[in-house]
C-alpha cells in the first residue's frame, strides 16, 4: 500500500507522515493566500502562496519536500487549535480563490486545478468534523512507530547542522509523545478506542524503542559516520542523541507505555467504527473521500460480492491448467500450506524483486511516453516495527532528488510473503504502479504544489492495482503461478470491499471477517489477520483499490472500442498521468474529452 500530513491521509492525500507537535507551536499565517497575491495574479502565483503558508504550518512536510532550513530540527504542532488552523487556511483560500477567479476565464489546466482545489476543500471539510475519530496509535501508522520511522527515512543527514537538527527532534519527541499520550487518553474518555487487540502491537513497539541501542540511536549513528567530520565531532553528536533520547523521549516513551497497559484491559473488543460516536456518518464520509464516489456500504459490499465470484471463476481456469485435481478450495489451502510456494530467506526475496523490477523497467517505454526520472530502491521494513507494519507500502522521491523512491516489503514472517505473489505485489509498488506515477506526479512541475504532493486514493490505488493486470499485457506472469498470485491479488482487493463494510457497516467481527478472507482467498493466516487488522484501524482505505482499477479499465476499454487501431497505450497511459491525481469522475471526464477529441 501506498503513504502526509495525518489529516491528508486520512483523506487519501500526500506522502505519509504524522501530525506532531514542537515544543513551541509553529504561528498559524495571519492571513489568506488572498491577500498576499495581487489583484488579477495567475492562479499558479495564488496557489505557491497557499503551499508557502501550509508549508510555514508544517516542518514535517518540508523534510519530505527535502526542504532543509531552520524548521528542519522541529515536529508539526498536533494541537487541536493547530488543526483548526491548517483547515481554516484551506477552507479560507477556497473561499477567496472562488472570490477571486472566474473560472470560464481560465485556461483548461488552471480551470482544472480550480475544481481540484474545490473538490479536496469540501473533502477536508466532510471529515473535519471526525478529526478526533482516528487512533493515535496504533499497528499501522501509530505516532509511537511512525516518528521514528520519520527520522530513520526523511531526515537527511549532510552537515553538522543536519545531524544537530536530528538531535533536536529526538528530544522534541518527548513533549510531542507527551501531548499525544494526553490526548489519547482524552479520547478513551470519548469511547474513541482501538479494540482491544491493538495495544499489544503498540506495546510491542514501544518496547523495542525502550531497549538499549534503540533504532534511532543507531540510525544517527549510522549517519554521523559518514560525515566528513573530526572523530570528537562525531562523538559530540551521538553523544547528545543518547542524552536526548535520555532525558526527553526515552521518558516519554516511558509514559506512553503505562498510560497503553492502563487503557488496554478497558479497551472495546467490538471492531468497526460504527461504535464511535457518530460511527455511521463517518464511515460515510471516508467511503465518500477514498473512494471519490457516492456509493453506499451496501453496494460497496455487494460489488465486492460479485467481483469475488468473477475472480474466482478465472482462478479456476489457471486451477485446471496447472492440472490440480480439487476443489478450488483445495488449492488455496494446497498454496497456503505448501513450503515451495515461499522462500526461505529474505535474501532470496530480495533477489527475485529486484529480477522482476529491473525486467519491468526495461519493457516501460513500449506502454508509456512518460517516465519517472528519480530511481527506485528497495528496502526490507525496518526491525523495530516489522512485526507491526503492513505487508508493503511505498514512499515517493523528495522532489529535490536528495531521496530515491522507496518500495518498502515487510519480511517479518516469510511464510506470510508467497512467492505467487512477488510480482504483482512489486509491480504495484514499484514499477510501472506507485513508483512511476508517483514520481511522475512528483515531477510535474508546471502544476501547482498541492496537486504535485497531494492526491486522490481511488486514482492512487486504483493505478497500482490497474498496473498489476497491466503487467500481464506487457507479457509478464510468464510463470502461470504468477498469473495465478496476481487474480490473487486482485482478489484480496474485491474481498477488502466485502469484509470493510462487513466490519464498519454490517458490525462483523475481527472473528468474521478473518474467516471470510480464510475462505476465499489463498493468502496464508498470518497475512490474512494482519490485512484484517489493517482494515480495522484504518476504515474505508482499503475499499478505493478496487473502484480505481474499474474505472480505469472501464475507460481503457471505451477508448479503444471508439478508436479501434487509432488506440495508442502510452498516449491513454499519459491522459491518466499528466494531469496527477484526480477523482474518478474527473478522470472519466478528460478521457472522453481525448476521444472526442479523437474523433473530431
Amino acid at each position: 500500500m501506498s503513504t502526509a500530513l495525518l489529516l491528508l491521509a486520512t483523506a487519501g492525500c500526500a506522502p505519509a507522515a504524522i501530525e506532531q507537535a514542537p515544543a513551541t507551536a509553529l504561528p498559524p499565517p495571519a492571513t489568506s493566500p488572498a491577500t498576499e497575491t495581487p489583484a488579477g495574479a495567475p492562479l499558479a502565483e495564488f496557489f505557491q502562496k497557499y503551499d508557502e503558508a501550509q508549508l510555514s504550518l508544517s516542518p514535517e512536510t518540508k523534510a519530505y519536500r527535502g526542504i532543509r532550513d531552520g524548521d528542519y530540527g522541529k515536529w508539526d504542532d498536533v494541537g487541536d487549535e493547530a488543526e483548526v488552523a491548517r483547515h481554516k487556511l484551506q477552507q479560507a483560500t477556497a473561499a477567496a480563490m472562488q472570490g477571486s477567479y472566474d473560472p470560464a476565464t481560465l485556461s483548461g489546466d488552471d480551470a482544472l486545478s480550480f475544481e481540484l482545489f474545490n473538490a479536496q476543500a469540501k473533502r477536508e471539510e466532510s471529515l473535519f468534523a471526525f478529526r478526533h475519530h482516528n487512533y493515535l496509535f496504533n499497528q499501522m501508522r501509530g505516532a509511537q512507530s511512525q516518528m521514528p520511522a520519520f527520522l530513520i527515512n526523511i531526515h537527511r543527514v549532510s552537515t553538522v547542522a543536519e545531524a544537530d537538527a536530528y538531535v533536536e527532534r529526538i528530544r522534541g519527541l518527548g513533549p510531542i509523545i507527551d501531548a499525544l499520550t494526553a490526548q489519547s487518553a482524552e479520547r478513551a474518555k470519548m469511547g474513541i478506542q482501538p479494540p482491544k487487540w491493538v495495544y499489544a502491537y503498540v506495546i510491542s513497539d514501544i518496547e523495542n524503542l525502550l531497549k538499549p541501542g534503540n533504532a534511532l540511536i543507531e540510525d544517527i549513528g549510522a549517519k554521523v559516520g559518514k560525515l566528513d567530520i573530526a572523530a570528537a565531532e562525531k562523538t559530540r553528536l551521538v553523544d547528545a542523541a543518547n542524552a536526548a533520547w535520555a532525558t526527553s523521549a526515552g521518558p516519554a516513551y516511558t509514559r506512553l507505555l503505562a498510560e497503553m497497559k492502563r487503557q488496554q484491559p478497558g479497551a472495546p473488543t467490538a471492531d468497526g467504527v460504527w461504535r464511535l460516536p457518530d460511527g455511521k456518518a463517518y464511515y460515510e464520509a471516508l467511503l465518500a473521500s477514498y473512494t471519490t464516489t457516492d456509493m453506499t456500504a451496501a453496494e460497496v459490499h455487494d460489488l465486492g460480492l460479485a467481483e469475488v465470484a468473477r475472480i474466482h471463476g478465472e482462478m479456476k481456469t489457471i486451477m485446471a491448467q496447472v492440472g490440480f485435481k480439487g476443489s478450488l478450495p483445495q488449492f488455496f489451502e494446497h498454496l497456503r500450506t505448501s513450503p515451495q510456494y515461499y522462500y526461505d530467506t529474505r535474501e532470496a526475496y530480495l533477489a527475485d524483486v529486484d529480477k522482476h523490477v529491473k525486467a519491468m523497467e526495461a519493457r516501460l517505454p513500449a506502454f508509456f511516453n512518460t517516465l519517472p526520472k528519480a530511481p527506485l530502491v528497495v528496502k526490507a521494513v525496518e526491525a523495530f516495527r516489522e512485526k507491526s507494519a503492513g505487508k508493503a507500502f511505498y514512499q515517493s522521491p523528495s522532489p529535490d532528488g536528495s531521496r530515491p523512491g522507496t518500495y518498502y516489503v515487510n519480511l517479518y514472517n516469510l511464510r506470510d510473503m508467497s512467492k505467487t505473489e512477488l510480482e504483482a505485489l512489486a509491480y504495484h509498488e514499484g514499477v510501472p504502479g506507485h513508483h512511476l506515477q508517483r514520481a511522475v506526479q512528483t515531477e510535474l512541475t508546471g502544476l501547482p504544489p498541492f496537486r504535485r504532493f497531494g492526491g486522490f486514493t481511488a486514482y492512487t490505488e486504483g493505478w497500482g492495482l490497474y498496473t498489476e493486470e497491466l503487467a500481464k499485457d506487457m507479457g509478464f506472469y510468464t510463470d502461470p503461478y504468477s498469473d495465478f498470485g496476481r487474480l490473487g491479488m486482485e482478489l484480496w482487493r474485491a474481498c477488502r470491499l466485502v469484509v470493510d463494510t462487513g466490519i464498519h457497516d454490517k458490525r462483523w467481527s475481527r472473528e468474521q471477517a478473518i474467516k471470510y478472507l480464510k475462505d476465499n482467498t489463498p493468502n496464508p493466516d498470518g497475512d490474512i489477520e494482519k490485512a484484517i487488522e489493517r482494515y480495522i484501524v484504518y476504515p474505508g482505505q482499503a475499499n478505493a483499490y478496487l473502484i480505481g482499477k474499474l474505472k480505469i479499465m472501464e475507460l481503457r476499454r471505451r477508448a479503444q472500442a471508439a478508436m479501434g487501431p487509432r488506440f495508442d497505450i502510452r498516449a491513454f497511459h499519459d491522459v491518466v498521468l499528466e494531469a496527477g491525481p484526480v477523482p474518478l469522475d474527473i478522470l472519466e471526464r478528460r478521457v472522453d474529452a481525448w476521444i472526442a477529441a479523437d474523433k473530431g
